[in-house]
């Protein structure tokens, strides 16, 4: 950040603030105090039967791999807007959302992964969008484990396909420690 946002001035510190306990970048013009927060990312495992509906990303990071159709969240919308929005998006499906699924945090790089379960109206009821190289249905033999995208992907689809055996819904809560 080279500029206040609210003043234009370029006389920005990273200090700790009054009263808070972890530095900030603040404006040293007009006092305002500039947060930067954890990115949402909001998506939804679309279900059918026994199958799961992934995406093949058309888009980088991860070109070419799959994973469960997941966006950043947008201002202005729900957490579950948001799931539904992405899966429109990457798969073109229309859902019904059965349900909060998992929530997978990455603190290092700031980003917190909301995935909801969805019902598929049919199992056509779906295409690629213009992020996805193909959208597919799997059942759990099939899952490309190897070639999925991001670590909440691969997260959730296991937690779905054991909870799946036991016969529960439950919410799951996960992150993804830094390596060393």
């Amino acid at each position: 950040m080279n500029f206040c946002s609210n003043c234009g001035s370029d006389k920005l510190e990273f200090v700790i603030p009054t009263g808070d306990n972890r530095p900030r970048m603040v404006c040293g013009n007009c006092q305002a105090i500039h947060y930067v927060n954890p990115k949402i990312v909001a998506g939804c495992l679309p279900v059918w039967g026994e199958q799961v509906l992934l995406a093949r990303r058309a888009i980088k990071p991860c070109y070419g791999l799959w994973n469960i159709p997941s966006g950043y969240l947008e201002n202005g919308e729900t957490v579950e807007e948001g799931a539904l929005r992405e899966v429109r998006e990457e798969v073109k499906a229309d859902l019904r959302l059965i349900g909060l699924h998992a929530l997978y945090s990455i603190p290092h790089i700031n980003q917190v992964y909301i995935h909801f379960l969805g019902e598929l109206p049919s199992a056509d009821g779906f295409d690629c969008g213009s992020e996805s190289l193909e959208a597919k249905l799997f059942h759990e033999s099939e899952i490309p484990w190897q070639d999925i995208a991001f670590t909440s992907s691969t997260f959730s689809l296991k937690r779905y396909f054991a909870d799946r055996k036991k016969g529960v819904q439950q919410i799951h809560l996960g992150k993804l420690e830094r390596r060393k």
